[in-house]
């Protein structure tokens, strides 16, 4: 028999009743977010959140500027441009999230590859105990 005294309810994390939709808030916004700005957006989407971590994976979505960069050989400029496009852009990404989860984003990371044509969008959010105030 397990020992429930031992956990505390402050303790328990348990995810929002309406954990789907959070999940397609997030999935939606940020392609919505990508097509307004790129002219088209991803193909596919998938989000997940858990604890204080919310992650979204976008699939397809290149322009035709970048599809031909990409055929000739020069995917790094694709890149190199997409991180650009994503630190330039971090308040929006950041509202779409805390739109959808009702919580404060305190870290965004991003990072793209091109085979398979992968953007991944990691959101860390408020409170966290991965954030105390002994380090910045």
């Amino acid at each position: 028999m397990r020992d429930n005294a031992a956990v505390s309810p402050d303790r328990i994390k348990t995810r929002p009743s309406n954990h789907g939709d959070v999940l397609t808030a997030v999935s939606d916004g940020l392609v919505a977010l990508l097509k307004e700005f790129y002219g088209r957006g991803p193909t596919q989407a998938k989000s997940y959140y858990e604890d204080d971590l919310v992650v979204c994976v976008l699939r397809g979505g290149f322009s035709r500027v970048e599809q031909t960069l990409l055929d000739g050989g020069r995917g790094a400029a694709v890149i190199e441009q997409r991180m650009a496009f994503q630190d330039l852009m971090r308040d929006r990404f950041e509202a779409v999230i805390e739109d959808a989860t009702g919580r404060k984003v305190v870290g965004f990371m991003s990072g793209n590859q091109q085979s398979p044509d992968m953007m991944c969008e990691v959101f860390m959010l408020a409170p966290t105990d991965l954030i105390t105030d002994k380090h910045p």
